[in-house]
C-alpha cells in the first residue's frame, strides 16, 4: 500500500491525497512536516511534503507522484486517454504549480502568518504574477473545468492553489490577480468542492487548523 506523507496545511500534500480519494487508489496517511533529519531525507532529498512510499521505493514532488500514480494503475483515469488533452492537462498543472503559486508563496508571510515582505519582493512579485496570470488566462478554459468540458489533475491543483494565489494577492495588494483577469477561482472551487475527495481534503484541513489552535 502506498503511504503519503505530510500535514493538511500543505496545497501539494492535498493535491496528492485529492487525487487518491478521487481514483480510489488504497493509501495510508502518515504525519509529517519539513525536516532534516536522515529518515526524511533519505524519503525525500530536500525534506519537503509530499512524499510516498511505494513497495519499490520514495518518491518526492507531487507531480512525479501524480504521475507514478497514472502510470501505477493505468485503470484509473488520471489523466485523459488522449495523449494531446492529457499534456494539456499536464501543461495547465505545471501553470498553476510554478508560474503562479510558487511565484505568490513569497507573499504567504505577509499574506498569511503577520510578517512582512520587502518592497523589492513586493515589486518583483506583482511583475511576475501580472505576466503569469495573463499567460493562464490564455490557456485555461474554465468549461466549466479547467482544460475544459473534463475534471483533471488541473481542477485539483486550481482547488488547492488558487484560493491561495487569490487571497495572497488580494491581502498585500488590495486586490485579487485572478479575479481581476478573469479567472473566477471561486466559483471554480465550490463546484470542485462538490465532489467527495475534495470534501474530505478541505474537513481534514480544517479539523487540522482546529488542532493547530487548540495547542
Amino acid at each position: 500500500m502506498i503511504r503519503l506523507y505530510g500535514f493538511p496545511l500543505s496545497n501539494y500534500f492535498n493535491k496528492v491525497k485529492f487525487i487518491l480519494l478521487e481514483h480510489g487508489i488504497a493509501f495510508e496517511e502518515v504525519a509529517a512536516g519539513f525536516g532534516q533529519d536522515e529518515a526524511t531525507l533519505a524519503r525525500s532529498p530536500l525534506g519537503k511534503v509530499p512524499y510516498i512510499e511505494t513497495d519499490a521505493g520514495p518518491l518526492c514532488e507531487s507531480q512525479v507522484i501524480v504521475d507514478y500514480l497514472a502510470s501505477a494503475h493505468p485503470d484509473k483515469p488520471i489523466f485523459a486517454a488522449d495523449p494531446y488533452q492529457a499534456a494539456k492537462e499536464r501543461e495547465l498543472a505545471t501553470f498553476i504549480d510554478l508560474h503562479l503559486e510558487l511565484v505568490a508563496r513569497d507573499l504567504y508571510k505577509q499574506a498569511f502568518f503577520g510578517g512582512t515582505v520587502t518592497d523589492y519582493t513586493k515589486s518583483r512579485v506583482e511583475k511576475l504574477l501580472t505576466r503569469h496570470v495573463a499567460g493562464f488566462a490564455r490557456i485555461a478554459k474554465f468549461a466549466p473545468y479547467v482544460a475544459g468540458p473534463a475534471f483533471s489533475i488541473a481542477d485539483v491543483c486550481a482547488f488547492v492553489s488558487l484560493p491561495l494565489v487569490g487571497l495572497a494577492t488580494k491581502a498585500v495588494y488590495g486586490r485579487d490577480f485572478l479575479l481581476d483577469a478573469g479567472i473566477d477561482w471561486k466559483t471554480h472551487g465550490k463546484t470542485i468542492g462538490e465532489r467527495p475527495a475534495a470534501q474530505k481534503v478541505t474537513a481534514d484541513r480544517l479539523a487540522y487548523m482546529e488542532a493547530q489552535k487548540r495547542g
